[in-house]
C-alpha cells in the first residue's frame, strides 16, 4: 500500500471552567511563539481524535476535561503557516488537576469573555472563540 499524503491532523480544546472561563495556552513554540491559543496539538498515529485531545490537555495544561462534543472542523489551507493542518475542534469542561503550562506551553490561563476580546490569538483561534459563542463577532 502506498504512503497516504495529505493535510495534517490535529485537534484543539475549548476548555470551559465551572466559573465561566475559558483556557488558552501560551505558545513556547514556533510558529506564533508567545501569542495565546487554545490547548491542542497533532494527533499520533494510532490514537484517536478523542483521546488526542485529552492527551493534549494533559500534556499542555496539566489537566483533565471531558470531552462535550465537537465545535466544529477548521480546515482553511493557510491557517497555520508549517502546512495545510486540519482541526477538529472540541468543546470540553474541566474535570481536574491545578492548571499549569507544560510541554510547548509556556503558560496556561483562564480568561474570561471580556478579557478575550482585545488578545492577539494564534492561527484561526479566533474563529473558533466566535463560533463557541466566547467571543462576540465584531467585539
Amino acid at each position: 500500500m502506498s504512503e497516504i499524503k495529505g493535510p495534517a491532523l490535529t485537534v484543539d480544546a475549548v476548555i470551559e471552567y465551572p466559573d465561566g472561563r475559558v483556557v488558552l495556552i501560551k505558545r513556547g513554540n514556533p510558529p506564533f511563539k508567545g501569542s495565546w491559543a487554545l490547548p491542542g496539538g497533532f494527533v499520533d498515529i494510532g490514537e484517536t481524535v478523542d483521546n488526542a485531545c485529552v492527551r493534549e490537555a494533559r500534556e499542555e495544561c496539566s489537566i483533565e476535561i471531558e470531552l462535550k462534543g465537537i465545535l466544529g472542523v477548521y480546515s482553511d489551507p493557510e491557517r497555520d503557516p508549517r502546512g495545510h493542518t486540519v482541526s477538529i475542534v472540541f468543546r470540553a469542561d474541566y474535570k481536574s488537576g491545578e492548571l499549569t503550562g507544560a510541554d510547548d506551553a509556556s503558560e496556561a490561563k483562564l480568561f474570561s469573555r471580556d478579557e478575550l476580546k482585545d488578545l492577539i490569538l494564534a492561527f484561526d483561534h479566533r474563529e473558533v472563540l466566535i463560533d463557541a459563542g466566547w467571543i462576540y463577532n465584531g467585539m
